[in-house]
Order: structure tokens, then sequence, then C-alpha cells
């Protein structure tokens, strides 16, 4: 029985170990691609350039975050009940497409004049503006597909298939910025690159998804119901990190200068290459703690051991920034060369956040959410007030009022997972 037993700790940890290193190792080269992508824009634009690509780029995570809403969440949360099964996975992802559809609305009606007056406020003239605003448009169209399309592989641990196309998007992106920027170094021109790649790299998406799941299912009131539960309870939020989300780019938007803003940009630029860990999580953790039987004490024991990996993963990108600072300033070039406590914030800032999101991901998976009317309040006190003790138009000021405002998001996270845990009502949805 011993031996049968280590027998299955051994098969499951080489199982473990060879999907890590297979996600690892493509979501390395693919970050590397993109890292090397990102400083050739910042390279390549001039800064009053990158500060409206900066602009640009935050409306569309902005717009993306109101077009699902959730949505993606909820379909995580129904799909893993019936991720057997072709047909009803089918239905649930089509009705998260459906509702991505009319959710798209009012995004483009909220966020598009928002751009076109920062653009502006930060001397944009109209036929820049009108280009920036169009080139957005491939991207936000595949914005609205390409995360439900990804439920079921995901669901289903084929984790190869989109590895290799997600490095054929990278690749993709690479070449059309080296061969349109160093010609034309124009704003709309490298948005433009990121959404052409992306769309092309969604059709090969979908034609991976449908091994797995029947997407021509019709959509289905049932299943839009159920959805929209776990969308009601983060909708108010999605809306509010909207607004909060990007804070420090709003912020220093509108009191700091042009190059403040190009500054805020290239050095959060870096903290992309978190997104390496986070993609990681999202496609292996996520998902298999999304299945976990609704034990609570199998569930409180994989979460505290999660926690623990991602302090560990936090602490090694504070220090690797910090001991290579000056390595890693020379890459964004002569511009931004004095900035090096404030890319130290930045590592900081990232972790966290790094942190915090991904025990968001972990605990929305199983419909543990910080109710709005809770969250909600907690944040906008918090970020008021620091608001006004932080000098908010220096680069070093909206950092440190970024750290500090992820921390309290967290902290909010954790206390609401404890108290839940504690309610003899507590029902893991």
């Amino acid at each position: 029985m011993r031996d049968s037993l280590s027998y299955l700790n051994v098969e499951r940890i080489v199982k473990w170990g060879k999907l890590i290193s297979i996600t690892g190792s493509a979501q390395v080269f693919v970050q590397a691609v993109g890292f090397i992508s990102g400083i050739l824009i910042i390279r390549l634009l001039s800064t009053q350039e990158y500060a409206f690509y900066v602009l640009a780029n935050t409306m569309l995570g902005t717009m993306t975050i109101l077009a699902d809403s959730g949505i993606t969440t909820g379909v995580m949360v129904q799909g893993a009940k019936v991720w057997n099964d072709k047909e009803k996975l089918g239905t649930i992802i089509s009705t998260g497409l459906y509702l991505r559809k009319k959710f798209a609305i009012g995004s483009l009606l909220i966020a598009t004049p928002v751009l076109i007056y920062l653009l502006h406020y930060h001397k944009a003239n109209w036929l820049m503006t009108t280009l920036i605003c169009l080139s957005l448009i491939p991207a936000f169209l595949a914005a609205l597909s390409d995360s439900l399309l990804e439920v079921a592989p995901k669901l289903k641990q084929d984790i190869v298939p989109l590895q290799k196309n997600q490095v054929f998007a990278a690749v993709v992106r690479m070449v059309m910025i080296v061969v349109t920027l160093f010609i034309f170094p124009w704003t709309f021109l490298a948005l433009l690159d990121a959404g052409l790649s992306r769309s092309w790299a969604n059709i090969r998406l979908r034609k991976i998804s449908l091994k797995y799941v029947d997407i021509n299912q019709k959509p289905d009131k049932q299943a839009q119901k159920d959805i929209l539960i776990t969308v009601k309870k983060i909708l108010p939020t999605s809306i509010y990190y909207c607004l909060s989300g990007q804070i420090t780019v709003w912020l220093i938007s509108i009191f700091g200068s042009t190059k403040s803003l190009a500054q805020i940009g290239a050095l959060g630029g870096l903290s992309t290459i978190l997104s390496l860990f986070t993609v990681i999580f999202n496609t292996l953790v996520v998902p298999r703690f999304a299945t976990l039987n609704n034990d609570l004490k199998i569930i409180i024991k994989n979460f505290v051991y999660i926690q623990i990996g991602l302090y560990m993963v936090g602490f090694f990108i504070i220090m690797v920034v910090d001991l290579f600072s000056n390595n890693i300033l020379w890459v964004l070039g002569h511009n931004f060369s004095t900035l090096t406590k404030e890319i130290v914030l930045v590592a900081t800032g990232g972790a966290i956040s790094l942190i915090s999101t991904s025990t968001n991901a972990l605990l929305s998976s199983k419909g543990i959410i910080v109710p709005p009317f809770v969250y909600i309040p907690c944040v906008i006190i918090i970020q008021v007030g620091l608001a006004f003790v932080l000098p908010i138009g220096k680069v070093d000021g909206i950092l440190v009022y970024g750290i500090l405002t992820s921390t309290c998001v967290y902290l909010i996270r954790i206390v609401y997972f404890i108290v839940k845990l504690k309610s003899t009502r507590y029902q893991i949805e």
C-alpha cells in the first residue's frame, strides 16, 4: 500500500513537472519576445508618442475589463461543473460569448470618449486621435473571445497547443513591430501590430477549442442566468477597477506631465514580465483549484500552500530587480536611466499585485468574491486617504500609492475569505 502511494506521488510530481516545464518554457519565450517588443516600442517611439501608447493601452485594458465584467469567471465556474460534457460546456461558452458581445457595446460607449479627451489633453491632433482609436478595434475584438476560448483547453489541461498559439502571436507581433516602427514610429501602428497578431492567433485558438467543446451550441437562458449570478457579484467591482486598477496612469495623466506619463509607462512595461507567472498560475493552478472537491480542509490546505508559493515568487522578483536595477534601466534607454529607486518600487508593486490578483482568481474560481458594497467603499476610503498624503504628481509618489493600494486590496480579500470560513452559513458555489 505504501509503495503504491509512493508511486502515485512520484507520478504526480513528474506530471506536474512536465506541465510546469512546458508552460514555463513557452511562457519564458513568449514573455521574452513580448519584452523585446515592448523595449523596441519604448526606444523607437518619441516620448510623446509613447505617452499616447500608454494611454491607449491602458484604455484597451479598461475596455476589455468592462466587456468581460466577470463573464470569464462565470464561465469557468459553470464550466468546471460540466467540463467532461462537450455539448454542455459548449453551451456555457457560447452563452459567455453572447454576453461578451452585449457588454462590449457599453464598454465602447464609455471608454472611447474618455480616451479621446485624454489624448487631446496631451496634445494629440484629431488625425492621430482617430487613427489611435481605430487601431484599437482589432485587439478589442480579439479580447472579446480569447479568454473564453481558452476555458475548455485549460479545464482539460491540454496546455501545449495553448502555449504554441501564444508563441505564434508573440513572434508575429514582434516581426510586425520591426517591419513597421523602424520606418514609421507612430503609436497607432504599434497598437495595430498587437491587434492584428492577436486576431490571427484567435483564429487558431478557436480550432484548438473545438476539440473539446461544441461552440456551435446556441446560448442558453439557464446558463446565462447562472453566469450572470457571478457577473452581478463582479460587475460593480469591475467597473470600479476600471477607475482604480490603473489609477496610477489616470492620476499621472491628469496631475503629471507627458514625460512623467511616459516614464510610468516605460517602468510599467518592465512589470509585464510578471505576466509570465500570472499565465502559468491561471493556466495550471486556477483550473485545478476550481475543480477541487468542496471539502474545506482540502481547499484551505491547497490555498495556504499556493499563498506560500506566491510570496516566494514575489520576494524573488524584488530581489532580482534590486540587484540588477542599473542593467534593467540601461535596456530602457537614456531617457529613463535615472529611475533607479523607481524601478525597485515598480518591482515591489508588481509583486504585490501579482499575489493579490492571483489570490482573487483563486477565490473567484470557487465563487468566493468580496461583495461590492464591502470592497468598493473600503478601497475608495483607502485611495482618497492616500491621495491626500502622497505626492501623486511625481513618479515615485504615484508608485508608492499603487503599492499601498494593492496591499490593502489583498488584505481585504484575505480577511473576507477568513470571515467566510468561520461563518456557519459558508458554502462554496
